[in-house]
């Protein structure tokens, strides 16, 4: 989609200095743009891939210059670059209409402008939003609810009574709503707790590839505004994450687990059942939290059994030393 400079910068907030009306249709990176593309550069060191690029524009922050090159002033150029991606890139669409092997239930309510894919099966009871579309071999369970201008890719499961927010994306293979994991120990074995409860994921919210949320077993999970989950990341019953904490791949969260606002929680971290992180806490790449453990707000914990950052340094480094000392009295030998 066609836009100027000025447009752009009045969109992102950003200044112009060089050409207002020059025309910009998409963005890339130095090396691949075109005289009609957005680049960024967000650090001295990389001028001169902006210098060698053909792009027409070029976000830079302050104290940065390039001459003979028009230049969007921004504060954050990637996050300037990325509002302006969405202005200028038309998503491509997962479904148009209603394609004539999809499956509707009579007692489903389709609002205008809903658009369903092949081999899709909408069951009883279930509302759709205005605008939402919904990709190939989804399923939709009996009774959920989904908000307007959501996007669900090939092969999502919704599962019976879920509710999604507005602007909601759910990459292919996502299942929302399943059974937890909760079972108690009898004489003849294990007996499945009850799996009862409900899930609700707010608006904006964004999951990656066969990521799973289960809903709550009496209670309910919730996801809450702005929350984005990578692939393959398990989100266990009766577990509640706050507005835009972002949690990476492979994560697993265990039963009812309390994680608060604007955390950041790496790839492949462990989280047993129980356990509370506050707002703004950062959990480090494959970080073990133990059962009931709290993480306190704006805590930075690394480690298994995780611990803060500092005393994780601090312990690593002992242990570097004593394993170098070993090697070397052991050679001495």
């Amino acid at each position: 989609m066609k836009r100027t400079v000025q447009e752009i910068a009045e969109a992102v907030g950003a200044k112009v200095e060089g050409k207002a009306q020059q025309s910009l249709s998409g963005v890339a990176d130095p090396e691949s743009a075109s005289p009609s593309d957005l680049i960024y550069i967000a650090s001295a060191k990389h001028l001169d891939r902006a210098k060698a690029s053909r792009a027409g524009c070029v976000l830079l922050p302050l104290g940065l210059d390039l001459p003979g090159k028009t230049i969007l002033r921004s504060d954050n150029p990637k996050l300037a670059f990325a509002a302006a991606a969405a202005l200028l890139l038309e998503q491509h669409p997962i479904a148009v209409g209603v394609h004539p092997s999809a499956v509707i239930s009579p007692k489903a309510r389709l609002a205008p402008g809903v658009a369903v894919g092949a081999f899709a099966v909408i069951q009883d009871d279930v509302e759709i939003g205005a605008g939402t579309q919904i990709g190939t071999a989804c399923v939709i369970g009996g009774g959920s609810c989904l908000g307007e201008h959501c996007r669900l890719y090939s092969r999502v499961a919704v599962y019976p009574g879920a509710r999604l927010g507005n602007r909601v994306i759910l990459h292919s293979g996502v299942v929302v709503g399943s059974d937890g994991f909760g079972y108690v120990r009898g004489p003849q074995g294990n007996v499945k707790f009850p799996q009862l409860g409900g899930l609700e994921i707010g608006d904006d919210v964004e999951i990656g590839a066969n990521t799973t949320i289960d809903r709550g077993s009496l209670g309910i999970t919730r996801i809450a505004r702005g929350v984005k989950i990578d692939n393959l990341v398990q989100v266990g019953h009766n577990v509640e994450i706050g507005e835009n904490t972002i949690i990476a791949a492979q994560t697993g969260i265990s039963g009812s687990c309390r994680i608060g606002k604007n955390v950041l929680i790496g790839g492949q971290v462990g989280i047993a059942d129980g356990c509370t992180i506050e707002d703004g806490a950062v959990l480090g790449a494959q970080a073990g939290i133990p059962t009931g453990k709290i993480i306190r707000a704006g805590q930075t914990v690394w480690g298994t059994p995780a611990r803060p950052l500092d005393k994780f340094k601090q312990q690593y480094g002992w242990l570097t030393r004593e394993a170098a000392k070993h090697r070397r009295h052991k050679n001495e030998e």
